[in-house]
């Protein structure tokens, strides 16, 4: 199971500049969200948005410390 400040960790440093915040929703600690505003959404569509956040904890995915992540994505300001 991944921790709270591991996986933001890991999204900031794959988005530099994100403004990041992660919660657990189920209370389960495999159910997460996150909240990502980054610079580098410019332009981008939602979907191409989420692939980038999902791309940088896939191997979090992969090895089973996460099932889920909802994620609400946008640019700052």
């Amino acid at each position: 199971m991944i921790g709270l400040g591991e996986l933001k960790s890991t999204i900031e440093a794959a988005l530099p500049g994100a403004e990041v915040e992660v919660f657990d929703e189920t209370g389960d600690g495999q159910h997460l969200g996150a909240h990502v505003k980054a610079p580098q959404f410019e332009g981008l569509s939602r979907l191409d948005q989420h692939r980038l956040v999902k791309a940088a904890v896939r191997e979090r995915f992969e090895d089973g410390q996460i099932h889920a992540l909802s994620l609400k994505t946008g640019v700052p300001g």
